[in-house]
């Protein structure tokens, strides 16, 4: 079924709103992948504050002409599907890639602080760690120390304890 042209300026329009409030956009290629699972990768992509859209490649050329950004998105091979992140950069790239290991979908590029990432570079975006792993990684950092002089103190103590124990016995 055609569009009219109403319906293509509203998803134009909402490219565009998508693009001015994402960090981070992925392209991927969805190319044979069944329709439940792609709504699976819809329902995690939200979970972690990013969506997944599917338009026709002229419309996003477009929307991204409007927002003044500087790719062309009719270059990308294939039927692409958009995933804008919202939250954390790396949440998605994980979930695309773990998607990509099991599933018919093949990264094609992404577009982070208005520079084009090959594939390759959204791969190695994927194995960095979380925001969240990072904050625990820097929590556990900043409480080692402490840890450590609990630790210190709380051997002593129980060397006294033992010491006051044989003490008694004796």
């Amino acid at each position: 079924m055609a569009l009219t042209k109403e319906k293509k300026e509203k998803i134009i329009e909402d490219v565009r709103k998508k693009l001015t409030d994402r960090s981070v956009i992925y392209f991927i290629n969805y190319k044979g992948l069944e329709a439940r699972k792609m709504e699976k990768l819809r329902k995690s992509l939200q979970e972690e504050e990013s969506n997944i859209m599917v338009i026709k490649k002229t419309l996003a050329k477009i929307a991204f002409e409007k927002e003044k950004i500087d790719f062309d998105p009719e270059e990308l091979e294939g039927e692409v599907a958009f995933v804008f992140g919202f939250g954390d950069i790396i949440a998605p790239a994980k979930i695309i890639d773990e998607f990509a290991d099991t599933e018919k979908i093949e990264v094609l590029g992404a577009i982070l602080n208005e520079k084009i990432l090959n594939p390759e570079k959204v791969n190695k975006l994927a194995e960095l760690p979380s925001k969240d792993q990072l904050r625990a990684q820097l929590v556990s950092t900043i409480a080692a120390p402490a840890s450590g002089f609990m630790g210190v103190l709380e051997g002593n103590i129980k060397g006294l304890l033992t010491v006051l124990e044989r003490a008694s016995k004796k």
